[in-house]
């Protein structure tokens, strides 16, 4: 086994305080963080020798509070650094937090609307100043919630994408790729929130079925007519063409003329185009370029005008009856004026079709055709696909590479611009006579009458692309950067692989000469409820992990999400299974304080093998084994079978075996019962320091008590010694399987587990024999005295053990029942048996169902020799 770490000069490993009868987080939990705090074992030293390990925190919106996601999404980032830092790494968890420019914008004004004061009355610098005031006062909670968490993070280090170096992190690069010519000025078509008044991402519109109409109206006239169907009506006042495919020959006659634009006076051409789908409605569609991604393709491809017939509110602006109405309220009117000219073929209502919201005040987002900023991202893109592929940088769980193929490999330029004032302004100037100046970190803007600074703001996703490199210090070539770049992986969500780890590839790639931000990119699913359904407020399921925490401490929440944690898989999670891991936590608690009150201790070396009992060669043999299953899952990101693992051996194995095993050594006492508390405060420490990345409140507690030492933040990590023994393994698997084996009989002989009963073991033969006393006190057996006579007898691993249940219970009432018992499972095999049997059956019936008679044939086949079994064990009469 691995050493421990030094001890304190003034403790040693018998110095054990007393812990009290109960676990109590809240009494542990806040006490033990601030310490490790204050003692900066958290904190990262770039002049270290020792090999890097870092992980950037995907940093939260300031405006944001900690929520099961993130608690799920921390805990495996914490247990992957508190792992590494006990193997010896330098490591940092970078903390930070993203300005989020249009969440926060919106919370400020939300704030001045109380007052009865919008942005425009302060104007932009003073609302600037304002946010900044709401940040130093309000914003991010979620750090104090973090550390509720036990988040591990170097908190010296904490940034926030709008300081001062990362802002100038984000004019360096704006500069640079402006002048290689990736970033460019140009109208094209966004999403617009006519409520926020700014193009948004991609990221940032949420679709949902709402009720709509669907109207198919009718353009031209007779013969030279052609029937579209929409769901924007209002949009039609900006139409500038017809489209069909170019293979359907219903249109070919009216390919190259021009039809008449109901309402408005104007022809449009009618236009072939592949993107058509002639199956679908008519085959035809109206094409509005101004108004529609798709339709604004179309019209490059063939030349057509965009005209923007609705303003940012969204109302229209085209001249006409309909003008100044919103889009809403024009819809409802242009129908109705196209009933009335008999245009309106048929409608449909309600037509529930998706539509997309802004994810932040939930308006119906319009795309509009804008002038914007973009980000040219062919070359980026490809080299981003090429780190992956050539193996530089691995997808975990490899399966999510095809979808991370499919964004770089088909992304459209980055639209990069937003309307707002809250964020890092574009570092571009206009001159009185059309000049154009991308202005850098270090330069003075040009100056004197006629000069402006662009009036938006960028992206929110541009600087948190920048996060794995800007947050060490680049543009400067720092020892930070030097130290702690590229980042050893990034733990993100599947949901935002587009939207924030390709954008960071691309820009880590392109800032570091071609060194990809991470060397590893494990990916994990959503938090959901225990159905399995996605977690929101307005499903009445949305969880607050603080309420959890409060109620069984963190360590509880933690050891839960990570128990859950497939990778790439969302993750169930219900009260229920919460409160099973705060039993969890008060097992080990207890386990641990009844092996302090016994002796348990790591002072000294370890027995040699030889001078072990079988039992304690079986622990320290499966303890190995377990340390080498654990490091493998780590190394494969397999939190949720770590997590098992360690479950299972430590309440399994350590707690309900080998512990109440090791109480009848040292009953006895004397050399075996002082090897055994040297191997069980050994056990006790390997599984202690295993458990800690996962729950670290309750390991620590009770790790430094065990030990005496200063921290298990800081211990090393175990390590496999490679002791096995396959022998001492088979012998206890024995024994458990003998005692599992009487309990169960016990059990089915309506025998209280507390209630003695007179046993003869025939062990013989056997490597059992030197655990008769052990099994006589699992199985409350007593001796076998004169006159004892066996009722029942139970021959198991070789084994055999003799029962007088003639005091016990009612010998023929039992046989009785179990031959009622017998009767039924024999009758369901039968009947099974049968059904399976019968080819017309088998031909016809769903798999699931002949899965389910499998099923019950086998339960039936199963229960008829156990009960037969038992009914052999009765005794004669």
């Amino acid at each position: 086994m691995t050493e421990n770490s030094s001890q304190r000069p003034d403790s040693g490993p018998n110095s054990h305080p007393e812990l009290p009868t109960q676990y109590a987080p809240a009494d542990v939990e806040g006490r033990l963080y601030e310490r490790w705090v204050e003692r900066g074992y958290f904190e990262a030293d770039a002049k270290s020798g020792k090999e890097p390990y870092t992980i950037v925190i995907p940093p939260p919106n300031v405006t944001g509070s900690l929520h099961l996601g993130h608690a799920f999404e921390h805990t495996i980032i914490d247990a992957l650094t508190r792992r590494k830092r006990m193997q010896g790494y330098e490591t940092l968890w970078q903390p930070g937090m993203d300005h989020a420019g249009i969440a926060t914008q919106n919370v400020v004004e939300r704030e001045l609307a109380k007052e009865g004061v919008s942005r425009h009355d302060l104007g932009r610098e003073a609302f600037v100043e304002r946010v900044w005031q709401w940040k130093a006062a309000s914003g991010g909670q979620i750090s104090g919630q973090m550390r509720r968490l036990g988040d591990g993070v170097a908190w010296n280090r904490e940034r926030f994408t709008m300081d001062e170096g990362l802002s100038k992190a984000v004019q360096t690069i704006f500069k640079k790729l402006y002048e290689d010519e990736l970033i460019y000025r140009a109208e094209r078509i966004i999403n617009w929130c006519p409520r926020c008044l700014t193009a948004i991402s991609d990221i940032e519109v949420e679709y949902q079925d709402d009720d709509g109409e669907l109207v198919s109206i009718r353009y031209g006239e007779g013969d030279t007519s052609i029937v579209v169907a929409t769901t924007r009506a209002e949009t039609m006042l900006g139409d500038t063409a017809v489209a069909v495919h170019p293979d359907d020959e219903r249109y070919r006659h009216m390919v190259g003329t021009e039809i008449e634009l109901p309402l408005t006076g104007r022809r449009i051409p009618v236009v072939t185009d592949s993107h058509v789908d002639p199956e679908f409605g008519t085959g035809a569609v109206k094409v509005t370029p101004a108004h529609d991604p798709n339709d604004f393709e179309i019209g490059q491809r063939h030349g057509l005008p965009n005209l923007t017939v609705m303003d940012e509110h969204a109302v229209i602006t085209a001249h006409g009856p309909f003008q100044g109405l919103d889009r809403l309220e024009a819809r409802s009117a242009i129908v109705g004026a196209l009933r009335a000219e008999g245009r309106i073929v048929s409608e449909k209502r309600p037509y529930a079709h998706s539509v997309g919201h802004c994810s932040r005040c939930k308006t119906t987002i319009e795309p509009r055709l804008s002038m914007q900023w973009w980000v040219k991202v062919g070359p980026l893109a490809k080299a981003s696909g090429d780190a992956v592929r050539e193996g530089r940088v691995t997808i975990h769980p490899e399966d999510m590479s095809k979808r991370y193929f499919d964004w770089v490999d088909n992304m459209h330029d980055w639209c990069i611009s937003r309307q707002l004032w809250w964020g890092h302004r574009i570092p571009v100037w206009y001159g009185p006579n059309g000049e154009v100046v991308c202005v850098g970190p270090d330069e003075e803007p040009p100056s004197g009458e006629g000069w402006t600074q662009d009036s938006d703001v960028l992206d929110t996703w541009f600087s948190s692309a920048l996060w794995p490199f800007s947050t060490l210090g680049w543009p400067e070539r720092t020892e930070s950067l030097e130290k702690f770049y590229p980042n050893s992986a990034l733990v993100t969500g599947y949901d935002i692989l587009f939207f924030w780890v390709v954008r960071m590839m691309m820009m880590g790639l392109y800032a570091m000469d071609g060194t990809p931000p991470f060397h590893t990119i494990a990916l994990h699913g959503m938090v959901r409820d225990q159905f399995g359904k996605k977690m929101s407020k307005s499903f009445g399921n949305a969880v607050n992990p603080l309420d959890w925490m409060d109620t069984y401490g963190s360590d509880a929440v933690r050891f839960t999400l990570a128990r859950g944690a497939n990778p790439g898989v969302d993750v169930p999670i219900g009260e229920d299974w919460v409160q099973a891991s705060r039993n969890f936590a008060n097992k080990i608690w207890n386990a641990t304080r009844f092996a302090l009150m016994n002796g348990a201790t790591v002072e000294g070396e370890l027995p040699v093998p030889e001078r072990l009992s079988a039992t304690d060669r079986w622990i320290l043999s499966r303890l190995n084994q377990v340390v080498a299953d654990v490091d493998a899952y780590y190394d494969d990101y397999q939190f949720a079978k770590l997590s098992d693992t360690l479950f299972h051996f430590a309440w399994d194995e350590v707690f309900d075996w080998y512990v109440e095993l090791s109480k009848t050594t040292f009953l006895k006492g004397g050399a075996e019962a002082e090897a055994s508390r040297r191997v069980l405060g050994e056990v006790l420490d390997v599984t202690l320091r295993l458990l800690h990345p996962v729950v670290p409140f309750v390991t620590e507690k009770l790790w430094t008590s065990l030990t005496g030492q200063e921290s298990v933040v800081i211990a090393d990590w175990p390590g496999d010694s490679g002791f096995r023994d396959e022998a001492a393994e088979r012998e206890i698997e024995n024994l458990q399987q003998v005692v599992t084996e009487v309990r169960r009989f016990r059990a089915d002989q309506g025998l209280q587990p507390g209630q003695r009963v007179p046993a003869r073991l025939e062990l013989s033969g056997t490597s059992l024999a030197a655990h008769e006393d052990a099994m006589r006190s699992l199985l409350r057996l007593q001796p076998a005295g004169e006159g004892f006579t066996a009722t029942a007898s139970l021959p198991v691993a070789g084994a055999t053990v003799a029962l007088d249940l003639s005091g016990a219970i009612d010998i023929e009432a039992e046989r009785k029942r179990l031959a009622k018992d017998l009767a039924a499972a024999e009758k369901d095999k039968a009947q099974t048996t049968a059904k399976l049997s019968n080819e017309g059956f088998l031909a016809k019936a769903p798999d699931h169902v002949v899965d389910k008679i499998r099923t019950r044939q086998a339960t039936a086949e199963a229960d008829i020799a156990r009960i037969t079994a038992q009914l052999a064990a009765l005794p004669k009469g």
